[in-house]
C-alpha cells in the first residue's frame, strides 16, 4: 500500500504465483492487479482484484479506511481480474453503492446472479460524482479491451484513473523497464484496438494530468508525455523505431528431392524500403 495523493492510496496486489497471464502471456516478474481508495467526505474504491487475493484485498482495504466504512465501488472493467471480488466486496459492506454503465450490470448479473440492482449507480459519458472536494468524471472507453470498460478522471488532483490502459506486465515489486512489458502488454491485450484507444485519446487528450493509475503496472506520475507518446505510435500502428525485420517462411518438403532441403523466402527493410530475396537453405529435418 501506498498514497499516490494525500487522499488517494494504492490497495492492489502483487500476484507471484501466475505463471503466464491469461494463460498465454510469459510473466516471469508477476502481475499486479491495482485498486486505489479515494478517502474524501465519502470514500470511494476503483475496482477490486483477482479472486486469489480476496483475503489480502479485503485486509488492505480496512487498513486504508481507517475505521470508516466506503461509499461506493466504481467498477471500470468486468474483467476477472478486477472485477472477481465484487460480490465479496458487497457483502463485507451492505451500504456501499456500486457505481457502473449500462453495459456494466448485465456482465455482472452473469458473473455472479446479480446485478445488485438495489444498489446500483449507472453513470454516462461525461457525468460526475463528488465525493465531497473529489469530482470523479467517467469517461466511456468501449474495447479498450473490453464492451463495457471506462475510465475515470479525478478533477481535483488531476489524476487518471486508467483502467488496463497503461498497463504493464509484472509485479510492482520488481523493478523493470516499463517500455517493454508495456508494448508487450499492449500488442498482447489491447493492440488491435487502435482505433478504439484513438477515440479515447480524441476525448482526454486536452485533460490535464498529474498523473495515470492504470489496473496493472506502476502508478505513472513522471515524464508521462513519454508514456503518452508511445501509446499514440502503438494505436496508430505507426513505427516506434526504424530497424530490420527478416522474416522466414519455409513450406514444407512436398518431394523426396526436397527432403533435405527447403525454400527461404526472407523479407527485410533497409532504410525504409522492403527487400525479399529466395534462397534453398540445406537444413537437417525429418519428415513424417
Amino acid at each position: 500500500m501506498f498514497k499516490v495523493t494525500e487522499d488517494i492510496i494504492y490497495v492492489g496486489v502483487n500476484d507471484h504465483e501466475v505463471d503466464l497471464f491469461e494463460g498465454q502471456y510469459d510473466v516471469p516478474n508477476g502481475m499486479s492487479y491495482n485498486s486505489y481508495v479515494v478517502l474524501d467526505e465519502k470514500v470511494a474504491v476503483f475496482d477490486t482484484v483477482d479472486a486469489h487475493f480476496k483475503d489480502e484485498w479485503l485486509a488492505n482495504l480496512e487498513e486504508a479506511f481507517a475505521g470508516r466504512t466506503p461509499d461506493y465501488l466504481i467498477v471500470q472493467h468486468m474483467e476477472p481480474d478486477h472485477a472477481a471480488n465484487i460480490a465479496n466486496f458487497a457483502e463485507k459492506y451492505p451500504e456501499a453503492k456500486i457505481v457502473g454503465n449500462a453495459k456494466t450490470f448485465p456482465m455482472m448479473k452473469q458473473f455472479f446472479g446479480t446485478d445488485f440492482a438495489d444498489r446500483q449507480i449507472v453513470v454516462k459519458e461525461g457525468e460526475t460524482l463528488s465525493t465531497g472536494k473529489h469530482n470523479l468524471t467517467f469517461v466511456m472507453a468501449p474495447m479498450v479491451h473490453w464492451p463495457e470498460v471506462m475510465m475515470t478522471y479525478d478533477t481535483t488532483d488531476k489524476i487518471f484513473f486508467s483502467a488496463d490502459a497503461f498497463g504493464k506486465f509484472g509485479a510492482l515489486d520488481v523493478e523493470e523497464e516499463w517500455d517493454c512489458e508495456a508494448r508487450r502488454y499492449y500488442i498482447g491485450i489491447v493492440g488491435k484496438y487502435g482505433p478504439m484507444v484513438q477515440k479515447l485519446f480524441a476525448k482526454v487528450g486536452s485533460l490535464e494530468i498529474n498523473a495515470i493509475c492504470p489496473l496493472h503496472g506502476p502508478v505513472l506520475t513522471e515524464n508521462l508525455g513519454h508514456y503518452l507518446n508511445l501509446y499514440t505510435i502503438w494505436s496508430s500502428y505507426q513505427v516506434e523505431t526504424e530497424g530490420t525485420v527478416i522474416s522466414v517462411k519455409m513450406p514444407n518438403p512436398t518431394t523426396e528431392k526436397m527432403r533435405n532441403s527447403k525454400w527461404a523466402i526472407v523479407t527485410y527493410k533497409v532504410a525504409g524500403k522492403n527487400y525479399t530475396s529466395q534462397n534453398r537453405i540445406q537444413v537437417p529435418m525429418s519428415v513424417d
